[in-house]
C-alpha cells in the first residue's frame, strides 16, 4: 500500500464492458477509501471517475447525463468535464474530483485519489 492507504496498481472497478457507452458504475466510499463515492464514467469509450457529490448541491453526478465528454447534475443541469472535473456551466462553481482511471486486461482500474495523468 501507498502512504495514504491507496493500493499503488488501482483497484478494479469492473470489466470494460460492464458499463455501457454513457453508463456509470458507482464505487462506494467505503470501499475506494475516499470521503465521496466515486463514479467511474464511459464516454465513447473513454473511462473517467469524479466524486459523485455535485459540488452545487447533493445530488449524484452517476444519475446525470454523460455527453461529449461531459456530465450534467441531473438535480439543476450544471455540466462538469470528464476529463478535468472543471465546472462548466452555471450553477456549479467548484470543480469536482478527478480520480485517476486506466484501463488494463479488460477491466477498468480506479485509482482513488490520486490525479489523473497530467494533472496536478
Amino acid at each position: 500500500r501507498r502512504p495514504g492507504g491507496h493500493v499503488s496498481d488501482g483497484m478494479r472497478v469492473c470489466a470494460v464492458d460492464e458499463i455501457d457507452d454513457g453508463g456509470v458504475r458507482l464505487v462506494p466510499r467505503d470501499v475506494a477509501g475516499t470521503g465521496d463515492d466515486v463514479a467511474v464514467f464511459n464516454d465513447e469509450g473513454s473511462f473517467y471517475a469524479l466524486d459523485d457529490t455535485c459540488t452545487h448541491a447533493l445530488a449524484s453526478l452517476a444519475e446525470g447525463w454523460v455527453e461529449d465528454g461531459t456530465v450534467e447534475c441531473p438535480l439543476h443541469a450544471a455540466r462538469f468535464s470528464l476529463a478535468t472535473g472543471a465546472a462548466l456551466s452555471l450553477p456549479a462553481t467548484k470543480a469536482a474530483r478527478c480520480h485517476k482511471v486506466q484501463v488494463r486486461d479488460g477491466a477498468v482500474w480506479l485509482f482513488p485519489g490520486e490525479a489523473p495523468d497530467g494533472q496536478a
